[in-house]
């Protein structure tokens, strides 16, 4: 009798990463290197606008905005109000834009990752590189607009400190969700789904742009379990000088999306280079 060929792996098998994913994330950033400054402008410049017209034009008419912390409800200034919540959005929007069409390049359009697969580099460890690329640019972005915002004036909280891993972890579980969608799509033109159908609703639904207790109490009841909604609930209350109330509840809500979305984007990966 012939022999069975072996059954292959599972796709949903657990992550087998090592060290390895290290040079390739070091390759990303060597070709990045070069065109670091206009990334750099074209990273923030948006989030700037928003902040700028928002912040300080809208901000002439709405005044201040009641805001729930851990000793009750406080007023801020609305450019307060906006900056926090629009850094995390610009932590998800940065890292959303390189794991899909950054990393929709490398992998389907240059080919780079069969590339460096004929190297000794898994493709569980080329995804994890191109995971924590992503967050790495949210991170970069991110510290930039920071910069800006401590420039202005708007916050000078020292607990802004924590904010910075707070938002390195956007970045990841972010990236993570972006590359699920990398590894379903067929173009460039799927992306356009998931910035309409996801990122845009979760804007405007997450606490970024006003109040959520402005929200019909369902429409709430889904926000609140919202990604971006509970990066926000984490991020604000540092820009207030605060501590977050449920810091334990909204960083679970992030682990727990950062770990299922990055599993759900390895499996399908893996299942479209096996066919």
């Amino acid at each position: 009798m012939r022999p069975r060929p072996p059954t292959p792996a599972s796709v949903w098998r657990p992550p087998a990463l090592s060290a390895r994913w290290w040079p390739v994330f070091l390759r990303n950033l060597l070709v990045w290197r070069k065109l670091a400054i206009p990334s750099l402008v074209g990273n923030i410049a948006e989030p700037l606008m928003w902040l700028v017209a928002f912040g300080y034009g809208m901000g002439a008419l709405v005044g201040q905005v009641s805001v729930g912390g851990a000793g009750g409800d406080a007023k801020v200034p609305y450019i307060l109000f906006l900056a926090s919540g629009s850094i995390c959005m610009s932590a998800m929007n940065a890292a959303s834009f390189e794991a899909l069409y950054s990393a929709f390049s490398r992998m389907h359009v240059q080919k780079t990752w069969d590339g460096i697969m004929n190297a000794p580099v898994t493709l569980d460890d080329v995804v994890l590189a191109e995971m924590l690329w992503a967050a790495f640019k949210a991170l970069f972005t991110v510290t930039a607009i920071l910069g800006v915002m401590l420039a202005l004036g708007i916050s000078h909280s020292p607990k802004l400190l924590v904010a910075w891993p707070v938002l390195l972890g956007v970045g990841i579980m972010f990236s993570s969700i972006a590359l699920i969608f990398n590894a379903l799509a067929k173009g460039y033109d799927f992306f356009t789904y998931y910035f309409t159908l996801v990122l845009t609703p979760m804007m405007f639904l997450s606490g970024v742009f006003f109040p959520r207790e402005q929200l019909p109490p369902l429409v709430r009841a889904i926000s609140d379990w919202l990604p971006l909604t509970n990066a926000v609930e984490l991020v604000r209350p540092l820009f207030m000088d605060q501590w977050p109330q449920q810091p334990l509840r909204h960083g679970l809500v992030l682990v727990a999306t950062t770990v299922v979305a990055f599993w759900l984007a390895l499996a399908l990966t893996r299942r479209r280079f096996r066919g």
